[in-house]
């Protein structure tokens, strides 16, 4: 892909805001990256989930490694989870390279539409958390 400097800029503002959004809200970059680089740079469906796998695994090296240090997270849960989503993507990529783009863009839209429903009823139905329990206040100094 030839990129004008224009482009190149405004792949690199994405980028950002990817990982940010993604750092932010736990979810790999595909879901903001693959509408991106077929709607805004034209790339055909396979193309544009090849390119957001790559980008993905950077960044979520680096977004796992800050929250782990902070004690957030499962390693060992994420790590199985991952042993296992490796043998599916296996058969999954070969099943993407058979079906059209249209066909994938499609799937991909129902993914985000049941998601996006299911996210937002569980937003309805659960109360806000309570706030945290402010800190106690400093005793006053002695007169």
């Amino acid at each position: 892909m030839d990129l004008s400097v224009l482009e190149f800029a405004g792949l690199i503002a994405f980028g950002f805001a990817t990982g940010m959004l993604s750092g932010l809200l736990g979810v790999g970059g595909g879901i903001f990256m693959v509408p991106f680089l077929v709607l805004a740079f034209g790339m055909v469906q396979q193309d544009a989930q090849a390119t957001s796998l790559l980008v993905v695994l950077p960044t979520a090296l680096v977004a796992t490694r800050r929250l782990s240090k902070q004690g957030v997270g499962d390693v060992k849960a994420g790590l199985t989870i991952g042993l296992y989503g490796v043998v599916g993507s296996i058969a999954s990529t070969l099943l993407a390279l058979q079906l059209s783009g249209a066909t994938l863009r499609a799937l991909f839209a129902v993914l985000l539409v049941v998601v996006g429903a299911k996210l937002l009823r569980d937003a309805a139905r659960r109360p806000a958390a309570p706030p945290a329990p402010a800190a106690p206040a400093a005793p006053a100094a002695p007169r």
